[in-house]
């Protein structure tokens, strides 16, 4: 591949940014940069020094979603092939869905069809003002089926009723409204909004962050009945006991700051 269709920087405080690198094409996402992020995802996750991860793409655009040249390849493909290829792209969701590390969307643009589950996948969203969002994929005879459990879970049903049906484009006032966004600011400020939120986050500790991503997919849909309650109650009295616990609360009474947060 002559061109990098994903650049990764760290900088000093372990905030890592994956840059979607197809402007030209709206970042649309081909085979190569589904394999790079998932890659990636898995390097980055498992990275100690990294504390945060963030995904935007160049240009003007998040993401159109699909490349048209990777779907006139698969509308080639045999029934097998087709649940490969749709594989690969949940598996690119997962990676960023699954990672133990706070992860952002820094939507600087339109994203469309799958660039919205690459939102939802995310723990949080920021959208530029100027954004712009649709699940298009009805109106060309698909559906969209691998990102659904993620925007679902950003958004209603009763929203994604209306939006899985009529591919209608809404901005980005109205994807915070329902959920897809948590945040939005003009173009200008979207870096100045991303170090807000990083700044918060680099205040909390690292592995009570993980921890807390995972007490959300555990307890999250289930009824509070007594194996919830054992479960969240040796949850607490582990981390309690875990070195991030006890210098976090030393930290607190002292009154000073906990060792993960730098000056």
């Amino acid at each position: 591949m002559s061109e990098q269709v994903l650049i990764t920087t760290t900088d000093d405080n372990g905030v890592a940014r994956l840059t979607m690198n197809r402007p030209e094409l709206r970042n649309a996402f081909n085979e190569e940069i589904v394999n790079q992020i998932c890659d990636t995802m898995g390097r980055l996750s498992c990275d100690p020094k990294v504390r945060i991860i963030v995904l935007t793409g160049a240009g003007k655009a998040f993401s159109a979603g699909a490349d048209l040249n990777m779907m006139q390849r698969a509308a080639g493909y045999s029934s097998a092939q087709n649940k490969d290829d749709a594989r690969r792209l949940a598996h690119m969701l997962i990676s960023i869905y699954d990672s133990p590390k706070p992860t952002i969307a820094l939507v600087n643009g339109p994203a469309m069809g799958g660039g919205l589950g690459l939102i939802a996948a995310c723990d949080i969203a920021i959208g530029a003002d100027e954004a712009f969002f649709a699940l298009t994929e009805v109106r060309i005879g698909l559906i969209p089926a691998v990102i659904s459990p993620f925007v679902l879970q950003a958004i209603s049903p009763r929203q994604a009723r209306r939006l899985f049906l009529t591919g209608e484009r809404f901005d980005a006032e109205t994807a915070k409204t329902i959920g897809l966004l948590h945040e939005t600011a003009p173009l200008a400020g979207l870096d100045a909004a991303l170090d807000e939120m990083t700044g918060k986050l680099l205040c909390c500790g690292p592995v009570a962050m993980r921890e807390a991503k995972d007490l959300i997919r555990s307890v999250s849909g289930r009824s509070i009945d007594e194996g919830v309650m054992k479960d969240t109650a040796g949850r607490i009295a582990q981390i309690r006991a875990s070195a991030e616990g006890k210098e976090g609360m030393s930290a607190f009474l002292e009154k000073r700051k906990p060792s993960w947060v730098k000056g």
